[in-house]
């Protein structure tokens, strides 16, 4: 910084290039600060697209649990689940009983 003097004689201070420094600055960081928008305009697309795709995802997901579970289908296959439940309790049954009545003819045949 120099000082300088006006056609008067008084002195002032010679800004000019402090000026041209500060302008250069602030055109740098005018350059920074479109970077960063382009940036930013560039990811808040990106997460558009990425929430709109996770949005269809769990939609499409509830329709495939809610057709799924009420289908002419499901409801023939747990049907048909039960009464295969119900023939396995039956064929346990009969088992033990066909075991008890085994033990009981084996004892009379040791006993002869």
């Amino acid at each position: 910084m120099t000082l300088k003097y006006d056609q008067h004689g008084r002195p002032y201070e010679d800004l000019t290039e402090e000026h041209k420094e500060l302008t250069r600055r602030v055109k740098e960081l005018e350059k920074s600060l479109s970077i960063a928008l382009e940036i930013n305009d560039k990811f808040q697309r990106e997460s558009i697209k990425l929430t709109k795709r996770a949005q269809e995802a769990e939609g499409e997901v509830t329709i495939v649990k809610g057709i799924g579970q009420n289908s002419p289908e499901m409801k023939a296959l747990q049907k048909e689940n039960k009464e295969l439940k119900k023939e396995l309790v039956q064929e346990k049954v009969d088992r033990e009983y066909d075991k008890a009545v085994h033990a009981t003819e084996l004892e009379k045949a040791l006993q002869k």
